[in-house]
């Protein structure tokens, strides 16, 4: 766990996304950095109408969405995605979860994909206790490399405790 400090960072790259996000599959891209490339590809995709294809040139951490109003307590929120990789390095998912006036992390580091892949399922878990309740979640796509990520079918659920 750590404070709000860890979690500015240099390179991230935003790719505002509308609240019909997982329905539609339509992103508004903000032109990135000048070595990254955010599109979306209507050809390589798992589902729907597009993928979201990142092409980059060094290690960079893009922002899909900060997603507010959430009614979780006692449960467990869960990041999924898709992704496929023509990679030097590795990516995975990362959640960042604004609760209580502190800022912490979930990082899918025991779900990550290396190299050169086909569509591959990761997730990270956020666990909240009873009285925790979440005012954000911020989801990252963390990408340590260079080289093109597609990501679909994002998913943000809910599941109970065991």
């Amino acid at each position: 766990i750590v404070g709000a400090d860890e979690f500015v960072c240099q390179k991230r790259v935003y790719v505002d996304i509308n609240s019909t996000f997982f329905a539609s599959k339509k992103w508004a891209i903000h032109p990135p950095p000048g070595d990254v490339k955010i599109e979306r590809d209507t050809v390589v995709k798992v589902e729907g109408e597009a993928s979201l294809k990142i092409t980059t040139a060094w290690p960079t951490i893009v922002c899909l969405a900060e997603v507010t109003g959430l009614d979780i307590e006692a449960a467990k929120l869960i990041y999924k995605a898709k992704v496929k990789t023509a990679l030097d390095g590795d990516v995975f998912l990362e959640m960042w979860v604004a609760v209580g006036g502190g800022l912490y992390f979930s990082k899918g580091l025991n779900d990550r994909v290396k190299g050169k892949s086909e569509w591959k399922s990761i997730q990270t878990p956020f666990m909240f206790q009873q009285g925790q309740k979440p005012e954000k979640a911020t989801l990252n796509l963390v990408i340590n490399g260079k080289g093109t990520v597609w990501i679909d079918d994002i998913v943000l659920s809910k599941e109970p405790l065991k």
